[in-house]
């Protein structure tokens, strides 16, 4: 299993990003984040087909998963960012999409939102 995560920057709060992770082959996947000092938790998955979704309460309603799997590319779309939501982004190939586990990991993207 390959991962590979793009997509972070420095942004402001109230705007957007949009992170990739393009993986080897298709697979459950997610989305996870480890502020500095803290532990790497769940933010969003998405099953194979896409069309089960799963979020942590704190990015509801302002973070989508979505994937296309032609390309083996999942995304997660952030809106009305805050500076809480300043960490390093990881994907992850998941068990199961709600399970708020990863299993194998690709290197993380860095997402700062200034106040």
């Amino acid at each position: 299993v390959q991962l590979q995560a793009s997509g972070g920057g420095l942004v402001q709060a109230g705007e957007s990003l949009r992170l990739s992770c393009a993986a080897s082959g298709r697979y459950t996947m997610g989305w996870f984040r480890q502020a500095p000092g803290k532990e790497r938790n769940f933010v969003a998955g998405i099953s194979w087909s896409g069309t089960g979704t799963s979020y942590a309460d704190s990015v509801k309603g302002r973070f989508t998963i979505s994937r296309d799997n032609a390309k083996n590319t999942v995304y997660l779309q952030m809106n009305s960012l805050k500076p809480e939501d300043t960490a390093v982004y990881y994907c992850a190939v998941m068990p199961i999409y709600y399970s708020r586990v990863g299993q194998h990991w690709g290197q993380g993207t860095q997402v700062t939102v200034s106040s």
